[in-house]
């Protein structure tokens, strides 16, 4: 059987007009952001509908001939996880909304702790901390914000946790939904293609974004990446 994640960022938020740091400050999904989720939350149903027909003749089922592949997929979501923050957790819901779901609450989705940085804008601090934010940029894996958590760190916490995530649905073929943050989210796509951490920031994760990967047993093939309605 084959399981598909359906891995989204959260919309937009209040203040997005500046681009800062937010971290793992609680900062609310604007008005903006809700309809940018609820256009996700669209695509994603429609994709789950049409998801079988396009499995039933994916080249990958003759790759994993025992991997047995039909037309009776679930026609939705059957489980949809979120971070706990409410940026991420309101995205959640209105993603669940369509499958009479609610978003069950994984605290090791939120996004990093950036210490210090936390709420400054990027010129800020280029400005304060300007030979810290450039090792930062070139090399996130050997650098870490001031006081925050390193990207190990993150990795570690985030990763254990969609591995719980995933063995809950490995038994048969399910449509599972993960809400979370662009750093989370490229964390994941980085484990699941194989990228070292390195590279993260040549993944991008825009407000919104849908990307789709499928388990072929315990095989990820990444369907769709970073998928933006607007």
């Amino acid at each position: 059987m084959v399981t598909t994640l359906y891995l989204i960022r959260h919309g937009a938020t209040e203040g997005d007009d500046v681009k800062r740091y937010k971290g793992s400050i609680d900062v609310p999904l604007s008005p903006r952001g809700e309809e940018q989720i609820k256009r996700s939350s669209e695509f994603i149903h429609k994709h789950i509908q049409k998801s079988a027909a396009l499995r039933h003749t994916d080249y990958l089922k003759d790759l994993h001939s025992d991997i047995s592949i039909n037309r009776s997929d679930p026609a939705a979501l059957t489980a949809v996880y979120s971070s706990s923050l409410s940026r991420a957790l309101r995205s959640a819901e209105i993603v669940a909304e369509p499958s009479g779901l609610k978003p069950v609450v994984v605290p090791d989705l939120r996004e990093r702790c950036f210490g210090v940085w936390e709420g400054m804008t990027f010129l800020e601090i280029k400005d304060k901390y300007p030979f810290e934010f450039e090792k930062w940029a070139a090399n996130p894996l050997k650098y870490s914000p001031l006081n925050g958590e390193n990207t190990l760190e993150v990795r570690d916490r985030v990763i254990k946790a969609v591995e719980g995530i995933m063995d809950n649905h490995k038994t048969q073929a399910e449509n599972i939904a993960i809400v979370a943050h662009g750093g989370v989210n490229r964390i994941i796509l980085c484990h699941f293609l194989e990228i070292p951490l390195e590279h993260i920031f040549r993944i991008e994760q825009d407000n919104a974004a849908v990307n789709i990967i499928e388990f072929w047993e315990k095989y990820p093939v990444v369907k769709l990446l970073n998928y933006n309605i607007e």
